[in-house]
């Protein structure tokens, strides 16, 4: 339950934000008003789930979705493809052309075929605007029962476990699928639309098939095994149906399609299991690996991965080394056997083979950054600060390298820079009375006149914000003694 809870947390605080800011006898909402409130959407998902920042597995996905999207129509959004920590079975489209992935979904696959079925499903919901219709029936639900949601998950939270259920329960049994999922006729169409366009990137359609065979057995094992895919998309048995007999009627079609090649995906598969999979699971999946393939790089890949996670630094090492001495020259793997070095203090290492990893792709924001962290541990703070710069100007919500700049900048004698940089940090993290302080302190020693206005206006902000949380809090507490 906590999973889906976390789910329709995010929805309700999402549908009552438009509630509120749009006007009540709206028809249905534009592609304008659509990204605005995916702009909520997305704080909201980040505050409650951690996206995956993996630079292999991020332009892997959204490469994916792009080559999909190129046969479809043109759209009003710039798509984003994102891969949720979660080992929970789940995929979903948010406003805008914001599509999430959950890693446990991804690992359970055994192909490309199946992923681009789901994303091909997902890209489906967004073109056939359900996402907009779904929010517009939220505004129609009545808002005692969204507030009755909204209590139950609170009280959940807060302890209450049985008495936040049952409130929780009892909402979603009145407002579920009129407002936090697609209705049967949705997943219709978003079938029939994905799969045809599916079909013409080249991609078989038995892959989506074969996915949610995989989604509908895991409720199989019980109640509480029920994947949250199912709970926001209905009618599994009927779109399984659905599927056969349109793989069925275009067979010809079907067997004249050429193997996809899955490369791509096994190593990035490989990374989530290693990475981000139960360590003891992926420690005996990756050595048993090793011991049955051991002439395949990707085993060797993922068990070195896995070893270095566990901190066996050493074998993990000489296994990376054995996959890379098979595909000399990958990027993927050389930026890893860099970062392991570096995390094992072999600094000298780590900036041979990190240098080695940057001539061979155009920008990898991991390689350049652990890159900035062994030139600060060799003393090199101005090659170090040329390096995380490079990091925020191409990604500026790049915290690791914005908190090492500031660092970096502090080893320069660069005060002024130092707390800009922090200041920024903070303001990222939401720490308001932290980015305050580096600011203040930032606009009385900082020497560079386009930031320190920045920092002045940070300032004005932050200030108005931490005023109005102030109000805001006194209110509660007037009205709670009251």
């Amino acid at each position: 339950m906590t999973y889906f809870k976390k789910l329709i947390s995010l929805l309700t605080i999402v549908f009552f934000s438009f509630v509120i800011v749009l006007p009540g006898n709206v028809a249905g909402i534009t592609a304008r008003e659509e990204q605005m409130l995916s702009r909520e959407f997305l704080y909201a998902a980040r505050a409650h789930y951690e996206i995956i920042d993996d630079p292999f597995i991020d332009n892997y996905i959204n490469e994916l979705g792009q080559k999909l999207l190129s046969y479809f129509p043109s759209q009003p959004f710039k798509y984003h493809f994102y891969v949720i920590h979660e080992d929970v079975y789940n995929a979903f489209a948010a406003p805008a052309g914001h599509i999430f992935v959950n890693s446990g979904l991804i690992e359970a696959m055994d192909s490309e075929e199946e992923l681009a079925g789901i994303l091909g499903h997902e890209i489906s919901h967004v073109v056939c605007r359900h996402i907009s219709d779904m929010i517009e029936r939220s505004k129609k639900a009545n808002l005692a029962t969204l507030a009755g949601m909204v209590a139950g998950i609170f009280l959940g939270v807060g302890g209450a476990a049985t008495a936040g259920t049952a409130i929780t329960m009892g909402s979603i049994a009145a407002s579920q699928s009129a407002a936090l999922s697609f209705s049967r006729e949705n997943e219709r169409q978003a079938d029939q639309i994905g799969l045809k366009y599916l079909s013409e990137a080249g991609y078989s359609c038995k892959g989506l098939l074969l996915v949610l065979g995989k989604i509908r057995n895991k409720e199989w094992f019980g109640s509480d095994y029920i994947p949250t895919y199912l709970k926001t998309h209905p009618g599994t048995e009927e779109r399984i149906s659905y599927i056969s007999s349109w793989i069925d009627t275009n067979a010809e079609k079907e067997n004249l399609l050429q193997p996809v090649d899955s490369s791509n995906f096994i190593i990035a598969k490989t990374k989530l299991q290693a990475l981000y999979g139960d360590e003891i699971l992926a420690l005996k999946k990756f050595k048993a690996d090793v011991r049955d393939t051991p002439h395949d790089p990707i085993s060797h890949y993922g068990y070195g991965l896995i070893l270095a996670r566990t901190g066996n630094r050493k074998d993990a090492i000489k296994h990376i080394r054995i996959a890379l001495g098979k595909k000399a020259f990958d990027p993927n793997i050389l930026r890893d056997l860099g970062k392991i070095y570096f995390l094992d203090g072999q600094y000298p290492e780590a900036l041979n083979i990190l240098e080695s990893t940057l001539k061979l792709v155009s920008f990898d924001h991991e390689g350049l950054y652990y890159l900035g962290r062994a030139k600060m541990e060799l003393g090199k703070y101005n090659e170090a600060a040329n390096a995380f710069e490079e990091i925020i100007t191409k990604k500026p919500n790049h915290t690791q390298a914005l908190y090492s700049l500031g660092e970096t900048c502090h080893k320069l004698g660069k005060q002024g820079e130092y707390h800009y940089y922090l200041g920024v940090y903070y303001q990222y993290k939401r720490d308001l009375r932290n980015a305050i302080f580096h600011f203040e302190k930032g606009v009385k020693t900082i020497a560079d006149p386009e930031k320190k206005k920045k920092m002045e206006t940070f300032l004005n902000k932050l200030r108005k914000k931490t005023e109005q949380q102030k109000r805001s809090e006194e209110e509660k507490q007037s009205q709670f003694k009251n």
